[in-house]
């Protein structure tokens, strides 16, 4: 029977990636209109060439952008490009479509919630006050708590030992079958891919497939 429902957090339970496209264009946008001298078709290119290389959470990405698109950092620019990017995350930061009442629905079922995510452990929480859903979470593990990365175990055993439970009690949704999907699996977790923040992924592996949040109600009675 289950009992928990671990999520990720970030194209599970908020779009981030639409956060960070809109982000990173009006950033870019403000930083030519600073001055910096590039296309911004080639700049939103390298920019997330860089997110690739050092990770989404890299916290001096816009300093490794101008010196490799620049050759260098002017602060006007740089300033420029941060104070734009904050300023539309701000705007952005919101969960998916029926998130808050699925999981309002899950707790009035009496099933326990929880975070397991790559984030840093501030990230983490500001993305869930901001978006006024941190009171409905049992726990919530971020990197600093193994400082290793999903498709570890270790992540999902924290989890485990915080909730009081066995993996076989716990159902895992996420969007990334080579990290959410297989990690859970390697501990025989239940789990769910969350197709509607990976579309263009291949076969998940997973148990169940959604393609809206509110199926979850469907797996979890």
């Amino acid at each position: 029977m289950l009992k928990a429902v671990i999520f990720d957090l970030d194209n599970t339970l908020i779009d981030f990636m639409r956060m960070k496209k809109l982000s990173c264009d009006a950033a870019i946008s403000a930083m030519i209109g600073a001055g910096l001298n590039t296309s911004k078709e080639k700049a939103t290119k390298e920019l997330f060439a860089l997110y690739d290389r050092y990770g989404l959470e890299e916290k001096t990405i816009f300093q490794k952008f101008l010196k490799k698109v620049a050759k260098k950092i002017d602060y006007e620019v740089l300033a420029s490009g941060i104070v734009a990017y904050r300023r539309v995350r701000a705007g952005f930061l919101e969960p998916y479509p029926h998130v808050i009442g699925v999981l309002f629905e899950l707790k009035r079922r009496g099933i326990k919630l929880a975070i397991v995510s790559d984030a840093p452990r501030l990230k983490a929480w500001i993305r869930l006050v901001s978006m006024k859903i941190n009171h409905l979470f049992d726990i919530v593990v971020a990197f600093e708590d193994t400082k290793e990365f999903k498709p570890s175990t270790k992540p999902f055993e924290v989890a485990f030992k915080k909730l009081k439970l066995k993996p076989s009690e716990c159902l895992m949704v996420g969007d990334r079958p080579e990290r959410d999907i297989k990690g859970a699996k390697k501990l025989g977790m239940a789990t769910c891919f969350a197709r509607y923040g990976n579309p263009k992924a291949d076969g998940s592996g997973a148990d169940y497939e959604i393609n809206d949040i509110k199926e979850l109600l469907e797996i979890v009675e």
